[in-house]
C-alpha cells in the first residue's frame, strides 16, 4: 500500500504493527521540516500510548510547543508537536489549535481506538472503507487501497451521475462502493467492526453564517491594511521549511499578491514557476514575467508544445485514481514537474475566486438574475424552447449579419447554452447549480443511477444575505475542496511537490466571511480588496486586465491530435456493452463536436476520463 504512493513521500517509508490488534500503520515521507530521523513516522508519543501516521503542515506547531512547557523533544519536527498536543490536550482540543493543512490517523494503544482527522478546508485527502471480512482500510490516495490484496471494489454508479454533473466525485463519495472520503473539518473514530463514527470540530457553513451576521464595520482603508497584515502573516508562517520553497505565478491577480507578499517577507529572491502556451489567448507566461520582473523574483518559465501537453493525457488516470475531469490538471501537472526541479514546496494562489467573490457566475446572478426575474417564469421557458427548436448552425449563420456578434464564435452554441442553463432558472440557486453542471439530467446520462445530495444540491445550504455568499459558499464547500484542491495535490505530489495554500489558512477564511461583499466586488470589479493590496506592490498594467482561466485548447485537440484515441473510447458498441453512460447521446454530442456545431468540450472531457480511467482500472 505503501508503494503504491511512494511519490507523495520519496525520501523514505516507515511501519509499525501490533499483530495483537491487528492494527498496521505505514507512512511515506516527504521530508520537509526536521530532515533527521526524529522526523521519521510512524511516531509513537514519549508517553507512548499513541502511534500517529500524517500527512501535511502544521504551521503554528513552533508556538504550540511554546504552550508545552516542560516537555522534552526530541527533534522539531511538526508531527512530535501534534502527538504531545494530543497527548496533552486530547484530539479535538488539539484539533481547534492546529494552523495548517493535515490528514491524520491515530491509534490509541490504551483505549485501543482508531481515530482520524483531516484539515478544515480538505487541502489534504483521507479515503476509507470497511470491507466484507471485517478489514478496515485507508490512505491518502485510492491507489494504496487498491493494493490491498482481500478489496475487490465495485463502480458506485450513483457517484458517477454526481462525477458527470462536477467533472469530479463531490461530497465525501468516491467511485468506489463503500469506500468514503473523511470531510474537511471532520475527525471521527473507528468503531470494531469498521464502523467510522464522524465528527465536525469546525464548520465553514457555520463561519460563513456567523460573518455576514457580523459584518466588518471598516473603512476601504482599514479593511485594505488589515486584510494584508493578516495574508502576509499566513504567507510568511508558510515560508517555514528545511528544504527550497517557491511559488506557482501565473500573472494573475492571486498568485501575483501571494508572490508579492512572499518577497515582501524574504531577503532573498523568491523562487517563481509559470507555463506557457505558443497558442494564443492561453498565453499567461509573459504576464507572469512582467510581475516576476517588476518584484525582482528569481523566475523560471516553460513554454509547453501541444504535444508535451498530449503527452500527459495517457497518465492522467493514474495520477488522479478516479474520474476527474478538470482539462487544467495537465498545466498543473507541468508546472508541478517542472517546478520540482529546483524547489519541493511551492505556494500557490488557489482560492482567491471563492473566497472573494472571482469567478463570472457572482458577476452574472448579480447582475442578470435582477433582470431576469421580471419577465414571468412562463414567458422565459417559452423564449428558452424557442431557441433550443432552432439548430445553432442557424442562429449561427443569422448572427452574422449583426455587426456586434461578428466577433464572437460559436454564436448558436453560446445562444443554446444561455437558453438551457440561465433562462428557465427558478431561482439564483437554481441558475447557479445550472451553471455549474456539466450534464444536468444525470440519470438519464447514467442509467439506473439516483445521484446523491451534496452541498450544491437544492436546499442544502443556510441561508445567507445574499444570492451571491450562496454561491460563493457552496463553492467553497464543494468545488474547492472536491475540483481544485484534487487537482493541484494530485498533480503536484505525482511529482512529489507539496503546494501550500495561504488563502486558505482557517483564520483567513474566517475574516473574510466578515467582510461586507463592497471589499469583494465593486463597480464590476471582483477580488477587489486583493487588487487593492496587490497594487501597493505592483503598478496597476500589469495586473488589470480580463480573467484568463489555466486552460488548454481542448476543443481544438478533440477535432485534431486527440480525435483518434477519442473516438476509440467514445465507441458505442463498447458504451452500449458497458452499460454506463447513455451510448447515444454521447454519440450525438461527439458528432455535434466534431462538425462545429456545439462546443461539447467539458461533456466529452468527463466522459473520457471515465472511460480512461474505466479501462486502467475495471
Amino acid at each position: 500500500m505503501c508503494n503504491a504512493i511512494a511519490h507523495r513521500g520519496p525520501d523514505s517509508d516507515g511501519f509499525w504493527v501490533t499483530p495483537e490488534f491487528g492494527v498496521a500503520l505505514g507512512h511515506r515521507r516527504l521530508a520537509i521540516v526536521d530532515l533527521s530521523p526524529q522526523g521519521h513516522q510512524p511516531m509513537a508519543s514519549a508517553c507512548e500510548r499513541y502511534v500517529l501516521v500524517f500527512n501535511g503542515e502544521i504551521y503554528n506547531h513552533s508556538a504550540l510547543r511554546a504552550q508545552m512547557p516542560g516537555t522534552s523533544w526530541r527533534g522539531h519536527s511538526d508531527t512530535e508537536t501534534i502527538l504531545a498536543a494530543i497527548a496533552t490536550w486530547g484530539l479535538p482540543a488539539t484539533l481547534d489549535k492546529l494552523v495548517g493543512m493535515f490528514a491524520i490517523v491515530l491509534w490509541d494503544r490504551e483505549t485501543r481506538r482508531m481515530l482520524m482527522a483531516r484539515d478544515r478546508m480538505g487541502e489534504k485527502p483521507l479515503y476509507y472503507g470497511h470491507l466484507p471480512n471485517g478489514d478496515f482500510i485507508f490512505g491518502s490516495e485510492l491507489k494504496a487501497l487498491r493494493a490491498y490484496g482481500d478489496w475487490h471494489p465495485k463502480l458506485n454508479r450513483d457517484a458517477l451521475a454526481l462525477y458527470m454533473r462536477h467533472n469530479c466525485v463531490s461530497g465525501t463519495h468516491t467511485i468506489y462502493q463503500d469506500v468514503f472520503k473523511l470531510a474537511p473539518g471532520h475527525w471521527a473514530e473507528v468503531l470494531p467492526g469498521g464502523t467510522v463514527t464522524s465528527h465536525e470540530y469546525w464548520s465553514l457553513a457555520q463561519v460563513a453564517q456567523a460573518g455576514v451576521a457580523s459584518p466588518l464595520e471598516v473603512s476601504d482603508q482599514e479593511a485594505i491594511s488589515a486584510f494584508e497584515q493578516l495574508l502576509s502573516a499566513c504567507i510568511k508562517d508558510q515560508m517555514v521549511a528545511d528544504v527550497p520553497l517557491g511559488a506557482f505565478l501565473s500573472g494573475g491577480v492571486d498568485s501575483s499578491a501571494i508572490v508579492a507578499l512572499m518577497q515582501a517577507n524574504s531577503r532573498l529572491p523568491v523562487k517563481t514557476f509559470s507555463i506557457g502556451f505558443e497558442q494564443p489567448g492561453l498565453n499567461e507566461a509573459e504576464h507572469a514575467k512582467a510581475v516576476a520582473a517588476h518584484l525582482r523574483t528569481e523566475h523560471t518559465e516553460l513554454y509547453v508544445t501541444g504535444a508535451e501537453a498530449l503527452d500527459v493525457v495517457p497518465q492522467l488516470a493514474q495520477i488522479y485514481d478516479e474520474p476527474f475531469a478538470d482539462s487544467s490538471q495537465i498545466p498543473t501537472y507541468l508546472v508541478s514537474k517542472m517546478a520540482r526541479r529546483h524547489v519541493t514546496v511551492a505556494l500557490s494562489g488557489d482560492a482567491g475566486d471563492e473566497l472573494l467573490l472571482g469567478y463570472n457566475r457572482y458577476l452574472l446572478a448579480q447582475n442578470t438574475w435582477s433582470k431576469l426575474e421580471r419577465m414571468p417564469l412562463g414567458l422565459r421557458r417559452i423564449a428558452a424552447r424557442s431557441v433550443l427548436s432552432i439548430p445553432p448552425a442557424v442562429i449561427g449563420a443569422g448572427a452574422r449579419w449583426i455587426p456586434k456578434l461578428k466577433r464572437h464564435g460559436m454564436v448558436g452554441d453560446k445562444a443554446h447554452k444561455f437558453a438551457d442553463l440561465v433562462l428557465p432558472a427558478e431561482s439564483p440557486a437554481d441558475m447557479y447549480r445550472r451553471l455549474i453542471s456539466h450534464i444536468n439530467d444525470t440519470a438519464a446520462m447514467v442509467p439506473g443511477s439516483c445521484e446523491p445530495s451534496t452541498w450544491a444540491s437544492p436546499g442544502t445550504l443556510p441561508a445567507l444575505d445574499s444570492a451571491v455568499n450562496g454561491m460563493a459558499l457552496a463553492d467553497q464547500l464543494t468545488y474547492l475542496p472536491d475540483d481544485i484542491l484534487v487537482k493541484v495535490d494530485r498533480a503536484a505530489m505525482a511529482n512529489s511537490l507539496e503546494t501550500r495554500v495561504p488563502l486558505l489558512d482557517h483564520r483567513l477564511v474566517e475574516f473574510c466571511w466578515r467582510l461586507p461583499a463592497r471589499f469583494k466586488i465593486r463597480q464590476e470589479q471582483t477580488k477587489w480588496i486583493l487588487r487593492q493590496v496587490l497594487y501597493r506592490h505592483v503598478p496597476r498594467e500589469l495586473i488589470d486586465r480580463p480573467k484568463q482561466g489555466f486552460a488548454v485548447p481542448l476543443g481544438d485537440w478533440l477535432r485534431g491530435p486527440l480525435k483518434d484515441w477519442a473516438a476509440d473510447l467514445l465507441d458505442t458498441t463498447s458504451l452500449s456493452q458497458d452499460g454506463y453512460l447513455n451510448a447515444d447521446r454521447v454519440e450525438t454530442m461527439w458528432q455535434e463536436h466534431l462538425a462545429g456545431t456545439r462546443n461539447w468540450q467539458y461533456q466529452l472531457w468527463d466522459v473520457l476520463m471515465f472511460q480512461a480511467w474505466r479501462r486502467r482500472y475495471l
